[in-house]
């Protein structure tokens, strides 16, 4: 008699490379005798922009290996292997799909532009298997409360006000199933190092405020570290704005950025904070920056493409430059601001600048230099660790004055300079002649 088969589920891991709290990896695993996990790395995300940068640079990428040894690691202990590929995933998945069998294909819900395009080719080349997609990403699920995007409140305050009264966060997802190990699959598929992805080895820059490795397990630490050990959240609200050292922010950005981490699993941690020690303003403070986190991507949704074009949501036409040497000065730290200058420099030299630098150097491109806001935010693509579609373009708006601003302000660098950098500490660490 012929062996039933076994009804085998493939998740496609994006922006979502964790197992707890993992809203795709539990219905799969949950749906499935047999389990997959498939992680594709598109070599057109090292291609250069027609703003002349690429989508992935070698800071996010070594953070994102990171991120992906970690995930394989951890799916391990449930017996769950993870296939990584350099190619896109309309070549992968429908192979996987007929390799294995596969029957279902499980991946995080998306809605901007490049990652829908993505699904449709893959999904034209699959033979009546459903790709289930899941919200897997929000502090406040959609489905609580989203009747029509388009009714999202174009104002910050208003959703805000509106969420906290009205809405409950929804509890965090513990996967428990562990497979038996023959659910694991023969095909090695190993991930790379940056040297073998045609990128030179990092050299961790010692003054960096983000020394941090990449992954669920380094993001938990931290999360503990930073609540529980050190009581940090009880002064984030005071230190949130500071620019050096490891203690000023949270740091949590990146993990949020690549779904190392959810944002539920933080605010529960919250909660738990709360309950053990006290609740202050600063603990508060962090679940408000995870509701501006939550209002870029309801901004993105409402508005879609729109994000990405000149005039912004507002529609707003400005007359904007693309002058070529005042751009390279910029990013090269070289204007005549020194607190820009150390800003972009730490950016460049690590991948990671504080929120305060980001607002700072984003109004002096958009509002002082006047130069196009979609080359600033191609350039924050292209270096930062954390970044994230929505919130990239939903800030880069915001500065620019074609986004969700209702008072189009301006920074004024010389007086945030000296607020924030009274002793010029910041920008003579930065600022001073590099020793390599």
């Amino acid at each position: 008699m012929q062996k039933k088969q076994k009804k085998t589920g493939l998740v496609w891991f994006g922006n979502d490379l964790r197992v707890q709290d993992n809203a795709v990896l539990e219905k799969a695993i949950l749906e499935n005798e047999r389990l997959i996990g498939v992680y594709c790395l598109d070599p057109l995300l090292f291609k250069k922009s027609n703003f002349g940068f690429q989508k992935l640079g070698v800071h996010r990428l070594q953070f994102l290996l990171e991120s992906l040894t970690d995930l394989k690691q951890n799916l391990l202990q449930k017996n769950i292997s993870l296939l990584f590929f350099l190619d896109t995933a309309e070549n992968t998945i429908p192979a996987i799909c007929k390799a294995y069998n596969i029957c279902s294909i499980y991946k995080q819900q998306e809605w901007t532009h490049e990652e829908c395009l993505e699904k449709k080719q893959v999904q034209s080349k699959l033979n009546h298997i459903e790709i289930v997609e899941f919200y897997n990403q929000f502090l406040y699920h959609p489905n609580d409360i989203l009747s029509d995007p388009q009714k999202i409140p174009n104002v910050f305050s208003n959703f805000r006000k509106k969420v906290e009264k009205y809405v409950k966060i929804q509890p965090t997802l513990v996967i428990g199933k562990t497979f038996e190990k023959d659910n694991l699959v023969s095909k090695r598929t190993p991930i790379p190092s940056l040297k073998e992805l045609g990128f030179e080895d990092l050299e961790i820059d010692s003054r960096t405020a983000f020394p941090f490795s990449g992954g669920e397990t380094a993001a938990l630490k931290r999360l503990n570290d930073y609540f529980f050990k050190t009581k940090q959240l009880g002064f984030y609200k005071k230190t949130r704005n500071g620019l050096l050292g490891t203690e000023y922010s949270s740091k949590f950005s990146p993990w949020l950025a690549n779904g190392s981490i959810s944002a539920r699993t933080i605010y529960w941690h919250v909660k738990k904070f709360e309950q053990e020690h006290y609740k202050n303003q600063s603990t508060y403070w962090l679940i408000f920056e995870l509701i501006w986190r939550d209002y870029f991507k309801y901004v993105s949704m409402k508005f879609g493409n729109d994000i990405f074009q000149i005039d912004g949501i507002l529609k707003k036409k400005y007359e904007w430059n693309r002058d070529a040497d005042t751009i390279k000065n910029w990013i090269e730290g070289k204007t005549s601001d020194n607190f820009v200058n150390a800003n972009m420099i730490e950016l460049k030299r690590t991948g990671w600048m504080s929120n305060r630098g980001r607002q700072n150097v984003a109004s002096f491109f958009a509002k002082e230099l006047e130069l196009d806001w979609r080359i600033g935010a191609a350039y924050f693509e292209e270096k930062l660790i954390d970044y994230d579609v929505h919130s990239n373009y939903g800030n880069w708006m915001y500065v620019s004055g074609v986004g969700n601003d209702p008072r189009d302000r301006k920074f004024n660098t010389q007086l945030q300079a000296e607020r924030y950098d009274a002793s010029q500490k910041f920008r003579n660490l930065w600022l001073q002649p590099s020793l390599f």
